[in-house]
């Protein structure tokens, strides 16, 4: 198990109330948007597009993302002790981890899927048949829990005198696995990330020098949705990363400056919070990226009216 000396006190931040109360807003509002997002996908989608299965298995992502947050909710509740166990410490992190990874996987896909119909309609990715996507979704999935194996075989538990803590981070000295965990979420964020910013530029070069075909709707509507999954993306993921980088360059370069490495890592933990942000805003997405989601969501509340 990880003991961790009276010396390493400073790598574990107060405060986590702060955590605490932003989780249960993200859970609270969160939930219900993606279980009435799987209730219209089950049993209101007549149509299913490769564009269809790839918000599908965002939206799954994000469900169970939301489904295991509770338990983040119990421990900042309990001052950050964990009663679990610590093999179910190993499974939460890694269903958080695997489905925050998918999320941005299948963000990227339908971005991606976007930019190929505006600027290259012909193309293969273009012409993919719902088929062909859902063969492609397992191997993307596949390649995602590949991945987020390294926590299944660290031991993430974190001891602080009678608190046990369950945590991918915050080791004073972190094991292989945790470094490679580490590798992969900051790769997992920049690399999607630029795609997303090229295909919006792309998109917006595009449309200013098609002049007679701005006006068209699947034109504006191609724009709107991968505009919302940059904005979506940048607020609820680039916080985590200069949060977590700047407490690894204080552990590193400033190891003995306690009360500014606190008050990063503080600042990394509510950052963590806001990643799971990203799964409560996604049915924004699904709304934005899919005229059949829409018109599914309308139906179901005319039905309501009725």
């Amino acid at each position: 198990m990880s003991n961790v000396s009276m010396s390493d006190d400073c790598y574990y931040p107060k405060g986590t109330w702060t955590c605490f109360v932003f989780l249960v807003m993200i859970v609270t509002v969160g939930l219900p948007g993606n279980i009435l997002a799987l209730w219209i996908f089950c049993f209101r989608m007549k149509i299913w597009k490769s564009h269809t299965i790839f918000l599908f298995n965002l939206m799954l992502a994000d469900f169970l993302l939301l489904a295991c947050v509770p338990f983040r909710i119990d421990t900042h509740l309990r001052d950050e002790h964990w009663i679990y166990g610590e093999i179910f410490c190993r499974i939460n992190l890694f269903m958080l981890a695997v489905n925050r990874s998918a999320s941005i996987a299948f963000m990227t896909v339908v971005a991606l899927n976007r930019y190929f119909k505006v600027l290259h309609p012909m193309n293969c990715v273009s012409l993919m048949s719902s088929r062909h996507a859902v063969w492609l979704s397992p191997l993307i999935w596949l390649v995602v829990i590949i991945c987020r194996v390294p926590l299944l075989t660290t031991d993430l538990l974190q001891h602080q005198g009678n608190r046990s803590m369950c945590r991918s981070f915050g080791f004073p000295r972190p094991p292989l696995a945790i470094t490679v965990h580490y590798i992969a979420y900051v790769i997992e964020f920049i690399l999607p990330w630029f795609v997303l910013l090229f295909c919006s530029a792309r998109i917006i070069w595009y449309l200013k020098r098609q002049e007679q075909i701005i006006q068209q709707k699947k034109f504006k509507k191609a724009i709107q949705s991968v505009a919302v999954i940059n904005l979506v993306f940048t607020v609820c993921f680039l916080p985590a990363i200069i949060t977590g980088l700047g407490s690894l360059v204080l552990k590193r370069f400033r190891p003995q400056d306690c009360e500014v490495i606190r008050k990063m890592s503080l600042a990394f933990m509510v950052s963590i919070g806001v990643t799971y942000l990203n799964s409560a805003l996604d049915p924004v997405i699904y709304t934005f990226s899919s005229s059949m989601f829409r018109t599914a969501l309308r139906n179901v509340f005319k039905d309501v009216k009725k």
